[in-house]
């Protein structure tokens, strides 16, 4: 990810509704909802939801897609991925136990079943 990108995503989710609005849809990942659904959760009209979705779309951070009437909202989880990265790049400089407790915070938050 380019500093340029990482700025634009960064100032979508410097805005109190589309931080909600981003979080409510991780949550939601990988079924995403629907535009009017993110709006009555959040309590915020549809207008200018639909203008905080805009924004997050042009960021990269969420993505849209009709499914015949309805606009279905995802969080784009390469987005975050790439972000976290970006911010994360050059951490401790090679030294792994100065990392590990980022590293431990961003471990999946549910069981991820073992291979066999």
């Amino acid at each position: 990810m380019e500093s340029e990108q990482a700025i634009l995503a960064f100032a979508a989710l410097a805005q109190s509704t589309r931080l909600d609005v981003f979080r409510l849809l991780i949550e939601h990942e990988p079924h995403g909802l629907p535009a009017g659904e993110v709006a009555r959760r959040l309590a915020v009209p549809h207008n200018t939801m639909s203008t905080h979705l805009a924004v997050l779309t042009r960021a990269g951070l969420i993505g849209a897609e009709r499914q015949s009437r309805t606009i279905i909202y995802r969080a784009r989880l390469e987005a975050v991925t790439a972000l976290t990265g970006f911010l994360i790049q050059n951490c401790c400089q090679g030294r792994a136990e100065v990392c590990q407790p980022l590293v431990d915070q961003l471990s999946p938050c549910c069981d991820v079943p073992a291979k066999a």
